[in-house]
């Protein structure tokens, strides 16, 4: 039987990190729901074994059912009638499975019937998820919304929507519009309180809405008469149960077409205010984004294991010139840096997954008692980590995801231009995987203040100052190498203070800092396994390169040329 968490060893790897001890006493506070739930863990050990038990449940679930339903969903797609959606009979089919396996509200606490998993194996699932398709990780993935309610919402709200989610009711975040995509300031929705009802109502038309006819949405409204800025927006919540909302189109899209992107009409649609006016762009959906964020960098990963696998198996199977292609060395190389580029996302990936289990689970204790000193600080150390590797992380994993859904098009030569061959589906889905929650473009706005204010030059300080093994050494020089070539193009740049030339030069200043990174990251796993050996060897030797490319560019680029590009 296929089993997707099984087959791939890495997984375990990342899941038994040493920092996991920290994520889990905090996320189980001393382990007191044992007296409640019998399905709670009594220690560190039993929880560990709950979260391994049940990564294996979703990899046999992958692999048997949501994989092999993946072609047919691609081409039988959703359907809108009525106002209503209707999934693809392998879709249909894959929610069944994972709503009878218990597999939503992964992570919500167990008072609302979750299974309070901490973000990391929650994150691992949806990997697993993404591999197997990649359309459906984005109706499953969605139940991440309920982690912005359960923060936001009252208790009431919580007791009323948070056990239907775990229970299996689908989710969905309602924010683009015809005239706000990226702009979310510009969003026009407008909300309309009812004084004699006593409730909010709805009225306008979003789009790009995924998973639109969800049960429960999130949405983002107008709700301050005569603002045009984000400081008039609030969030919203709307039942399914209660109409008002239809959806008037499924979008045609390049790929991840099992997950219906919704036009949808708003009218006199019945809602209630989540946390408190105002504060619905500000506030909640930068906490909702930068969640999607760290769920798109999974399903980047995912995808990335599955272009490479296709690669792998295609070029030793295919046989040109009397020998298979994979021992041609244009192959092999193409392979290799797929394999490299993987192992590097999902180092980049499960380290930033950390960092956010922790400032949440402190946040959350928060909200039950003070907080001493020294949490404070640990919530502040690893909320800023946190905020500073989920841009490099998007940015990094959603374009290494489109090479190698590239690579694998090419590794299969004309064959792979064909529907009969996995790679077609991948390469299309992948497309979306660096423009929605964020473009790289954006990513890199949101990362560049942690290069101009030394956020990961720290990092890499840092890392390196671990001890690793004598036969490493050399590997270890090339990142030091690497870090000071880095530190002396952040130099040049900023000491300009020309903001513009700053904001020019970001891109490769950021994907510098990834390169570093994630290369220390894939060094500190060979450290413990040795079979990342050759993936760091690779990686560390294509991200020199890399780093040095940028390096010339910046050290020999005049200023005064700046405006040619303008022009252009």
């Amino acid at each position: 039987m296929a089993n997707f968490y099984l087959d791939n060893p890495s997984l375990k790897h990342h899941l038994n990190h040493p920092l996991m001890k920290r994520i889990v006493e905090l996320k189980e506070r001393n382990y007191t729901d044992k007296d409640k739930y019998d399905y709670a863990p009594i220690d560190f050990e039993d929880a560990m074994d709950s979260y391994d038990k049940v990564l294996e449940i979703v990899g046999e679930i992958c692999g048997e059912i949501i994989a092999p339903n993946a072609e047919s969903v691609d081409h039988e797609g959703p359907t809108v009638s009525n106002g209503r959606v209707t999934y693809a009979r392998g879709t249909q089919e894959n929610l069944d499975a994972v709503r009878k396996a218990g597999l939503m509200g992964v992570a919500m606490p167990r008072r609302y019937n979750g299974l309070n998993f901490p973000i990391v194996p929650y994150i691992m699932a949806a990997d697993l998820v993404s591999r197997a398709d990649a359309g459906f990780e984005n109706l499953w993935g969605l139940q991440d919304c309920a982690e912005t309610l359960y923060e936001f919402g009252n208790e009431d709200q919580r007791e009323r929507y948070l056990p239907r989610v775990c229970g299996g009711e689908t989710m969905s975040m309602d924010l683009t519009e015809p005239d706000a995509g990226s702009d979310l300031q510009s969003v026009m929705l407008k909300a309309t309180y009812s004084e004699e009802d006593g409730c909010w109502y709805l009225n306008g038309v979003k789009r790009f809405i995924t998973n639109g006819d969800a049960d429960i949405h999130l949405v983002l409204a107008r709700s301050e008469d005569g603002t045009r800025d984000g400081r008039g927006l609030s969030m919203f919540i709307y039942d399914k149960r209660n109409g008002g909302v239809n959806v008037r189109r499924i979008e045609n899209k390049l790929g991840i077409k099992g997950s219906p992107t919704c036009e949808l009409v708003y009218r006199n649609a019945k809602a209630e205010l989540c946390g408190d006016r105002k504060l619905g762009l500000i506030k909640y959906v930068m906490a909702l984004m930068n969640g999607a964020r760290l769920g798109i960098m999974a399903q980047a990963v995912g995808i990335c294991e599955a272009a490479y696998r296709e690669g792998l198996a295609y070029a030793k199977e295919r046989k040109q010139f009397g020998k298979a292609i994979i021992e041609f060395p244009a192959i092999y190389e193409m392979v290799a840096l797929m394999r490299a580029k993987t192992d590097a996302s999902r180092a980049m990936l499960y380290e930033t997954a950390r960092f956010v289990d922790i400032y949440k689970a402190l946040e959350d204790i928060s909200r039950e008692r003070k907080l001493t000193p020294e949490e404070r600080q640990e919530m502040k150390k690893y909320s800023k980590l946190a905020d500073a590797y989920t841009p490099l992380g998007k940015g990094m994993t959603t374009e290494y995801c489109n090479q190698n859904a590239y690579d694998a098009i090419q590794i299969h030569g004309g064959s792979g231009f064909m529907k009969d061959y996995a790679c077609e589906r991948i390469y299309r889905d992948a497309r979306i995987t660096n423009i929605y929650e964020g473009t790289t473009q954006l990513q890199v706005v949101a990362a560049i203040r942690h290069v101009t204010t030394g956020t990961y030059l720290n990092q890499m300080r840092g890392y390196e100052e671990l001890e690793y093994k004598a036969d490493l050494e050399d590997l270890k020089n090339k990142l030091i190498a690497m870090t000071a070539k880095y530190e002396e193009m952040v130099s040049l740049v900023t000491e300009t203070k020309d903001n513009e030339y700053i904001d020019f030069q970001a891109r490769r200043m950021v994907e510098a800092a990834g390169h570093i990174i994630m290369g220390y990251l894939l060094l500190q796993d060979t450290n413990k396994d040795e079979s990342f050996r050759h993936s760091a060897e690779v990686y560390i030797n294509y991200g020199q390169a890399e780093v040095n490319k940028n390096y010339s560019y910046i050290t020999g680029f005049d200023r005064e040329d700046l405006g040619s590009f303008k022009q252009s």
